[in-house]
């Protein structure tokens, strides 16, 4: 069984990434969000899918809903990410699983 962190760590205080993510994990709040209501899967299928405690899933569920400034600027930073790496001729993941040039 997987031991709760307890704990969402900001993007202004991770070593690893630059948005907030669970404390000990390498999983994002944006990617556990995505993943329950955006894949419209339930938290129970997420924490067993990355070994966290469903109470991980929740905290990351009401870390975003409380921060929703923070996490916008989250989704606007990937977006220039994505638009930088396009113009220098990535791929999406579509086109790769595709097959796509």
């Amino acid at each position: 069984m997987a031991q709760a962190t307890g704990r969402i760590v900001p993007g202004e205080e991770s070593a690893i990434h630059d948005e907030p993510h669970i404390e000990g994990r390498r999983i994002t709040v944006l990617q556990v969000v995505e993943r329950v209501e955006g894949a419209d899967r339930g938290p129970k299928a997420v924490a067993d899918e990355y070994d966290l405690p469903v109470a991980d899933v929740y905290r990351a569920l009401t870390y975003y809903h409380d921060h929703p400034d923070e996490m916008d600027a989250v989704r606007d930073r990937r977006r220039e990410r994505e638009a930088s790496a396009r113009e220098r001729g990535a791929k999406t993941l579509d086109e790769i699983r595709d097959g796509r040039e």
